[in-house]
């Protein structure tokens, strides 16, 4: 572990420097179309229904690939087809980080069975399992092999992790947050003074590793499971992070991520919910994503049938029917900052043109 530490610290001294890191993919650099139908190059991400659990398939520009989380285990390996299905729509052949928020069941459960069907370059996560109970210390030790023959990098929040054409920098990771702003951020944040500390939270979502990528004007925000009082030291007092184009809600938009500081200090353009009809999408986060000014879209892995949901229209809801659907949300974005997302359930693309908002 201390020698994939070394080599981490080096490559993000290559990279802080303007170096290039060799990338390890061997695949030929192929363009993604972009939202305008060109082929530019472009990032494309993947929000996978892994029925409310976390899997999200980042492949930049050059053809680098990093799946960020597995869903959960067991169900006839239902997640992981689903998250295979992903990769091969992508074309892709490899894994070049496998990046895992926190060690609960819903975002390591399908590891072993991935593993088993594409190969991994490294495996990024937070080293120390913090929680004992039954279903994560199973997911875990079903993990522990896959992990003990893997590449491991166990990252700090500020370091980078040196994917070819973004910027992709840890923005949370083994409960510590930020301690300096990223580019764009800074500025205080006024809503801080309303803001109420909760009772901390010892267990894993805490100390989930939350990344922020940029490719060229573009911003992506995924903190995984971070919640309350976590998510306030990235934003209270100063906002550290910035503004963002699209925020993937936190742990599955559950209440104790509905954060009003943390939505008033990152501005997204549009909120992306990861979350099952049962879990996650909470009628308060719900309610708070209709209220908050400037938001231009927000997109549901499933509608909700919790009771008081405001659930959003049924073009931006991937699967409205229950389980089993299956269907993902697939973001595509521009240099330039222009993006769209398209529900493959209908087809239907939502296009947001570049932002011209300072600050972005």
């Amino acid at each position: 572990m201390k020698g994939a530490a070394r080599i981490f610290r080096t490559l993000v001294a290559v990279v802080a420097i303007g170096g290039v890191v060799p990338s390890t993919h061997e695949s030929a650099a192929v363009p993604l179309v972009g939202p305008a139908g060109s082929s530019a190059p472009s990032l494309v991400i993947y929000f996978i229904d892994v029925e409310g659990g976390q899997s999200t398939l980042i492949v930049t520009p050059d053809r680098q690939a990093m799946l960020v989380d597995a869903g959960f285990p067991g169900n006839d390996d239902r997640d992981p087809k689903r998250i295979m299905t992903a990769i091969h729509d992508a074309g892709i052949s490899r894994l070049d980080y496998l990046v895992l928020t926190h060690f609960h069941q819903d975002h390591i459960g399908g590891v072993p069975a991935i593993a088993a069907q594409i190969p991994i370059g490294a495996i990024v996560d937070h080293d120390v399992l913090f929680d004992s109970d039954r279903f994560t210390l199973a997911a875990f030790h079903a993990y522990e092999p896959v992990r003990s023959e893997s590449r491991l990098i166990h990252p700090k929040a500020g370091d980078r992790l040196p994917l070819k054409g973004v910027e992709l920098v840890v923005a949370s990771a083994s409960g510590q947050t930020l301690s300096r702003k990223l580019r764009g951020g800074g500025e205080l944040n006024p809503s801080c003074t309303t803001f109420e500390k909760q009772a901390e939270d010892p267990g894993e979502n805490a100390q989930s590793i939350g990344i922020s990528l940029r490719y060229g004007s573009f911003r992506f925000l995924d903190l995984g499971d971070l919640n309350w009082n976590k998510l306030a030291q990235l934003v209270c007092p100063a906002n550290l992070i910035g503004r963002v184009d699209v925020y993937l809600v936190s742990h599955h938009g559950n209440l104790d991520s509905n954060l009003p500081q943390l939505l008033a200090a990152v501005q997204p353009r549009v909120a992306v919910i990861n979350n099952s009809p049962n879990k996650g999408g909470a009628p308060e986060t719900l309610a708070a994503l209709h209220r908050l000014q400037g938001l231009e879209g927000v997109w549901q892995l499933h509608r909700s049938v919790r009771q008081g949901s405001e659930n959003f229209a049924d073009e931006y809801v991937a699967n409205l029917d229950g389980p089993d659907q299956a269907y993902w949300l697939k973001l595509t974005a521009r240099r330039d900052g222009r993006f769209s997302i398209v529900n493959a359930r209908t087809g239907f693309s939502g296009a947001y043109p570049m932002s011209h908002q300072p600050g972005r």
